[in-house]
């Protein structure tokens, strides 16, 4: 039985997760870098890893051609970064600075409030199902 794509989506994005928490930790406590500026790096680390595992499995069967692949890299880079990078540096931020908590806790509860708007973005604009000439 193979997967919902909702499924394989929260699988992915559970692994780019791991990858945006674990580049925040390494660049803010061994790298010694401002917490802020490690935000937007692990982010893009995280999408990377993110488009790579969304076109191979969550929304293979929407990806045909060459073309179909730089079109929903550069949607998924300008949608899903946007919402990614955008709303985790605000909520970051304002959770380190408003409440005290950890930056790489902040991040974490970033990346759950932007991770429902992405789905809706790679289902229905990046990965959006095409629709295929009949051939006569």
């Amino acid at each position: 039985m193979r997967p919902s794509r909702f499924v394989r989506f929260n699988i992915v994005g559970a692994a780019g997760i791991g990858v945006q928490l674990a580049t925040m930790w390494l660049l803010v406590h061994e790298v010694q870098m401002h917490y802020l500026m490690a935000a937007p790096i692990s982010v893009g680390a995280a999408l990377l890893h993110n488009f790579a595992w969304h076109r191979t499995w969550t929304w293979r069967d929407r990806l045909h051609s060459r073309s179909d692949i730089v079109r929903s890299f550069a949607g998924f880079v300008l949608a899903n970064g946007a919402v990614s990078l955008l709303g985790t540096v605000a909520v970051t931020g304002a959770l380190v600075r408003g409440t005290s908590v950890p930056p790489v806790a902040a991040n974490a509860i970033a990346i759950v409030v932007c991770g429902l708007v992405n789905f809706w973005l790679g289902d229905r604009v990046v990965f959006r199902q095409r629709a295929i000439a009949a051939s006569r």
